[in-house]
């Protein structure tokens, strides 16, 4: 999401089909912003999606389709079950590309014995001599790899001869180049050999065939794997159940949740999965969010508590009233949030699609000259290795790995981190996060739990501590301060009856009195005590003790005796020290920024190990106390509720925002935590530093893979020992380079909080 407020660009989503590396990415993106009114265009080969950005007052969804069109794909606009669709296509590629694949494979074997085995095993060569002759195995060899061409690959020559004519060249066209030009070349050998110079009629079926076979094996390993990138959002779309139990006259009907509405009540028995969200009218239970939050706890749920669409209900019978369906469902903010953080790009990539998008005119000019090379200054005769080591060039090179390398890996780790709980909303705040140096935490809400409770009650005398605590209770009972409040918890909590209170008297800033079974009770600060005429000297120590702790000293006085002193604060969150613990491991710098009391403040941050500390500001000096800390040349995270600190979160280099597991339209964040557990925020930052490790090894991987193999294909190293290479091998290594990038990525479905993946 833009930082930049004003007037904002809107956007659309478009589905793009025909893409197969790096270089239609760039194609579709240059189509795209040509469209008037197109402010810029994102297109991601992993999801095949584009996202259009546009200047408000203009509607080019029409015009950007036509535009994609004239580029040579197919486009639509994303829609409610554009994602089904889709899976349902690509399920229907992978099959397709088996198919194309195993047909290849089997006709592909009997060229590969006539030529190739008759080569490496004399007995062979002689019995195929013997029974068959050369002109007729050439004739054979010419047939079935005509059929492969047309057939199985018939895919490369009717989407790459059409952009090579456009004059941007594709994947698909270096290998129709590559395959063609081999076929052609045999064909000429084989039907009109006269035509040859001598000593240069050779066929090489075998090539163009295997070279086909085994790019549709790549292909077909990569569509599976590339697949699997898919599933963290398919097992939230599979979340949510088919039918509901909705009450219809109060008899629990089986309908479809499509059909639910808001306002509807339905039943949610044992082990079953809660359909849409909303609020329990009737009965109790515990509920697994894991697959929500991220945590493993159950959580009870009562009349007035809100469910989620897709959580596990535990061991009781509830009753809810439906309050959001369809999109607006906490579910579909979680996957639509999910899939714009996996189409993003991170500003690694720029530098790829400055590199990718002269790639394969860059191959086509070095197979070019590579050929020339060879047939003017090679060996005699100089024809057929000019052939093979320019073929071998086209055949080699992958810009499927350049394109694949960052968006597998973010498709991956955002996929990951949802499961986790934590949602990137903008893809590039996983690189930044990674990058990060110190992190900033307001207090109220985030490191603590936003409410007051009793933390210390300490009795004197011959006072039992449940009386004094019940009878103060039960004068607190009568109050609305937020103190008041957290007594009588304490006493619920505890399990402690609250007698009836007569003579009540409230005295604001000081406290509460009052008659209880028959005893007088007075609760208050030291001000309340003096003001009976009570001394607090006893209790002196305790009280210095609850200041350094920036506790403030309550009193409760029985009968004319101070006899108990206690205190109520808002407690720090049980996940909040071994959270910021992994921050620091993590080697990053903690600071607090908050609007509470400098004291109070300072007593929080000081056993969490938190040593800079902006107290008493105001939501803006919270920006200000952020800018502060990004004038110190340092990458800023900011960490808050999403509400009140708002202008904080869109001011830092990266806004987290800390949510309840039902609130997650977080608009100022970067980031959102489905759990308020500051741990996680330790764990966005692992899996974030995961993720760019891994689409550094990609990018490695794929630019050393060319940097490495097209000079070697080109015929480098034959002054040296001889050496060329084959276009069988050079469509093995292309094909294994674009697995291997999409394995790498894969391997962050193993990540784990506080563990390293392996280097």
């Amino acid at each position: 999401m833009s930082k930049i407020t004003g007037q904002q660009n809107d956007t659309i989503d478009l589905s793009v089909q025909g893409m197969t590396c790096a270089s239609c990415v760039r194609r579709v993106e240059r189509a795209l912003e040509k469209v008037p009114g197109v402010a810029s265009a994102s297109v991601n080969l992993a999801t095949g999606r584009a996202r259009v950005t546009y200047e408000p007052g203009n509607e080019p969804a029409a015009q950007a389709i036509a535009a994609i069109a004239k580029a040579g794909y197919e486009a639509r606009l994303v829609g409610g079950t554009e994602r089904r669709r889709r899976d349902e296509e690509d399920l229907e590629d992978a099959r397709t590309l088996r198919r194309d694949f195993m047909l290849a494979l089997a006709l592909s074997l009997p060229v590969l014995i006539l030529e190739m085995g008759s080569h490496m095993v004399p007995a062979l060569h002689h019995l195929i001599m013997s029974s068959l002759g050369e002109r007729t195995s050439w004739l054979a060899q010419f047939v079935v790899t005509t059929i492969i061409l047309a057939l199985p690959g018939r895919r490369f020559f009717v989407r790459g001869v059409p952009a090579l004519l456009r004059g941007g060249p594709d994947m698909n066209s270096l290998v129709a180049i590559g395959t063609g030009a081999a076929w052609i070349y045999s064909t000429i050998a084989t039907l009109a050999p006269d035509l040859m110079p001598g000593g240069t009629r050779n066929v090489y079926f075998e090539a163009a065939a295997l070279v086909v076979t085994l790019i549709l094996l790549g292909r077909m390993l990569e569509a599976r794997a590339r697949g699997r990138t898919g599933d963290a959002i398919r097992r939230l779309v599979g979340l949510q159940p088919d039918t509901a139990h909705a009450l219809r006259n109060g008899i629990p009907v089986d309908v479809p949740v499509a059909e639910l509405a808001v306002g509807d009540l339905v039943v949610i028995r044992p082990g079953e999965r809660i359909p849409v969200d909303g609020v329990v009218t009737e009965g109790s239970s515990y509920v697994d969010e894991a697959m929500i939050t991220g945590e493993p706890v159950p959580v009870a749920k009562a009349v007035g508590a809100g469910v989620v669409g897709g959580t596990i209900n535990s061991n009781g019978s509830l009753v809810f009233r439906v309050t959001g369906v369809g999109e607006d469902t906490v579910l579909q903010q979680i996957i639509r949030m999910v899939e714009d953080a996996q189409g993003a790009k991170l500003p690694i990539q720029a530098l790829v699609d400055r590199v990718t998008g002269w790639f394969v005119p860059v191959i086509l000019v070095i197979a070019a000259v590579t050929f020339l090379a060879w047939l003017l200054l090679g060996p005699s005769p100089s024809l057929p290795l000019a052939l093979v080591n320019a073929v071998a060039v086209l055949i080699v090179a992958c810009p499927c790995a350049m394109g694949l390398a960052t968006p597998t890996s973010i498709m991956v780790g955002t996929g990951r981190a949802a499961e986790l709980g934590v949602l990137f909303r903008r893809g590039d705040a996983l690189q930044t996060l990674g990058s990060a140096d110190i992190v900033a935490f307001d207090k109220t809400g985030t490191l603590t739990y936003g409410r007051p409770e009793l933390t210390d009650f300490i009795v004197t005398g011959g006072a039992g501590e449940a009386d004094t605590l019940r009878r103060a209770a039960a004068l607190e009972a009568r109050s609305e301060h937020p103190i008041a409040r957290a007594v009588v918890d304490a006493a619920a909590a505890r399990g402690l009856d609250i007698p009836e209170v007569s003579a009540f008297e409230a005295l604001p800033g000081h406290g509460v009195r009052g008659m209880v079974e028959g005893v007088r009770i007075e609760v208050g600060a030291a001000r309340m005590m003096a003001l009976s005429g009570l001394g607090v000297d006893h209790f002196a120590q305790h009280a210095t003790r609850l200041a350094s702790e920036g506790k403030a000293a309550l009193y409760v006085a029985v009968d004319g005796d101070v006899a108990a002193v206690f205190s109520v604060a808002d407690a720090v969150r049980e996940g909040a020290p071994a959270g910021l613990r992994a921050l620091h491991e993590l080697g990053l710098e903690l600071a607090m920024i908050t609007g509470d009391d400098a004291r109070v403040a300072n007593a929080v941050a000081r056993p969490l190990g938190i040593r800079q500390v902006a107290a008493e500001v105001l939501p803006a000096g919270k920006v200000q106390a952020v800018k502060d800390l990004a004038a110190q040349g340092r990458s800023v995270v900011f960490v808050g509720d999403g509400i009140n600190d708002a202008p904080a979160l869109a001011e830092a280099t990266v806004g987290i925002a800390v949510g309840s597991g039902t609130d997650v339209a977080m608009e100022s964040a970067d980031v959102v935590l489905m759990s308020p557990d500051p741990g996680k925020v330790a764990e966005a930052v692992e899996i974030s530093r995961a993720t760019l490790r891994n689409v550094r090894q990609n990018l490695f991987w794929a630019f050393a893979y060319n940097v490495a193999l097209v000079p070697v294909a080109a015929g480098a190293l034959y002054p040296v020992n001889g050496m060329l290479m084959s276009p069988i091998f050079a469509a093995g290594a292309m094909a294994l380079s674009s697995v291997f990038v999409v394995g790498n990525a894969l391997r962050l479905r193993a990540f784990r909080p506080g563990t390293r993946l392996p280097a």
